[in-house]
């Protein structure tokens, strides 16, 4: 076939019409591959030697490569590196890597090598077959695309694996997390607004305390998530930051002049999101800094929501013989022996959730620690707890909303009752009698197993008037209104 007719790109499905084994070569010799996939010798031998449980490399991990590799390659095409056939082949495949469309081409494992060369080399290899494929070559000949000279032109695995586990976070949090973790605070904002003069006992360290409002109870919740997701998104500053340009350790050897700018620049066009090159790469790969930090982010959002879940399943326990303050959906039956029985279940998956997340976070952690001279060698470990982390989050957060905190409704009746028999109405006494004479007072009336106000007034240190003037819900739980 003719050099010239190489360079036109065909319009040709997804998929390759053959059967068996072709062979394929790297620089440790050939190694047969299923003739069917587009992947190479490198991602094969991966396969072989990596074949290590059922934890496969997030498929996010890929989709953010598509736009490293399109990035790469327009900027290497715009500076007469590449040419602008080749660059158009490889960019035309980047975008269906990045749509998901060959996403049965990327079945590493997530336990390979610490610097994700393997994965890098997979996304080499199919780029360069589709490509080839594409412009009605021979699959395997690398030509007219290589895997490392065209697709991996001014790059390595050491700065564009990083850089690809950055896009894919920032992907990851800013469009699939943040937007259910939001509807999640506004869900529970509703509720606090609803239940704004809702007065209910307090409870500390597990015993009753003053009293306040749902609304203000749920209003605390609502804040917590807040306040994390302000926590997750000022923690995007650092994922921002690309090591692409970089290269093996941080000199940028092999890449030309502002490589590392041009190639952020494009990722941030192609993405919308503000990604910079990172300012130091020797940080940049020899550490995993702002993923460690990142997630982090994410471990406090699993605290919040784990507060959130815990405090719902008990106030919902009972139906009779526990809090039964709140009532939740019945989504399903509860128990296999008990009839009727039916369980907080959205609560507490949300509650495995977030003990996972914290366990993921300190694995996160330990693996940030392990950064050795100009390469930290731990990078698939923390990126895939960081798309789990976030994903389970993300959904955890839409789950827990639609069918656990929508359909919350409250008994009022079991609120009331409790509010009335509460003896620590007998804190807003204080202020009146002294402390010791409303301690005696509280006292007497637990042990007496009379009401608040029956043991005051028994004591002769204030009349009812003054009781029910100073003992006033609505002051008590809005002293400053």
């Amino acid at each position: 076939m003719a050099a010239q007719e190489l360079y036109v790109l065909k319009q040709i499905p997804i998929g390759v019409d053959a059967t068996g084994k072709r062979k394929e070569t790297d620089s440790m010799g050939e190694v047969e591959v299923p003739a069917d996939h587009y992947w190479g010798a490198q991602t094969e031998r991966s396969l072989i030697h990596f074949a290590i449980g059922d934890d496969r490399m997030p498929k996010q991990v890929y989709h953010a490569y598509g736009y490293v590799k399109n990035a790469a390659a327009l900027v290497n095409a715009a500076a007469g590196r590449l040419d602008r056939r080749q660059a158009d082949a490889i960019s035309t495949v980047a975008d269906e890597v990045i749509a998901g469309k060959l996403d049965s081409e990327f079945p590493l494992f997530v336990w390979q090598s610490g610097s994700g060369t393997q994965s890098n080399m997979n996304v080499n290899e199919v780029i360069s077959n589709r490509a080839i494929q594409l412009l009605g070559g021979v699959l395997g000949s690398k030509a007219p695309i290589h895997p490392n000279d065209h697709v991996n032109m001014a790059q390595s695995s050491n700065d564009t694996f990083p850089t690809a586990m950055h896009i894919a976070s920032a992907l990851e949090v800013k469009k699939y997390l943040l937007p259910r973790v939001e509807a999640l605070a506004s869900a529970i904002e509703d509720k606090a607004k609803q239940w704004r003069d809702v007065v209910k006992i307090g409870r500390t360290h597990l015993e009753d305390a003053v009293p306040v409002t749902v609304g203000q109870e749920w209003s605390g919740y609502a804040v917590q998530l807040r306040d994390a997701m302000a926590l997750i998104d000022r923690s995007l500053e650092g994922i921002y930051q690309l090591a692409a340009g970089g290269t093996v350790v941080g000199t940028g050897l092999n890449a030309p002049p502002h490589f590392g700018e041009d190639i952020a620049a494009k990722i941030a066009e192609l993405t919308g999101m503000p990604f910079v090159t990172a300012p130091n790469k020797f940080a940049a790969q020899g550490s995993l800094d702002a993923m460690v930090n990142a997630h982090a982010a994410l471990r406090s959002l699993a605290v919040a929501l784990m507060k959130i879940a815990n405090d719902m399943r008990w106030l919902a326990s009972g139906p009779r013989c526990g809090l039964g303050e709140l009532v939740l959906p019945a989504n399903e039956p509860g128990s296999s022996i008990m009839p009727g029985k039916v369980n907080p279940t959205q609560c507490e998956a949300m509650v495995m959730i977030c003990i996972q997340v914290i366990g993921d976070d300190t694995a996160v952690a330990f693996a940030g620690s392990q950064g050795n001279f100009e390469l930290n060698a731990m990078r698939p470990i923390i990126i895939n707890n960081f798309i789990h982390s976030a994903r389970i989050l993300a959904d955890g957060c839409e789950k827990f909303r639609v069918f656990s905190v929508d359909g919350t409704m409250l008994n009022e009746k079991r609120i009331v009752q409790f509010v009335q028999n509460s003896l620590m109405l007998v804190t807003a006494l204080s202020p009146v009698i002294g402390y010791d004479k409303a301690s005696k007072i509280a006292h007497k009336a637990h042990e007496e197993e009379t009401t608040l106000k029956e043991a005051a007034l028994a004591t002769g240190w204030i009349d009812e008037k003054a009781f029910d003037q100073v003992v006033d819900l609505k002051k008590m739980v809005f002293p400053h209104n």
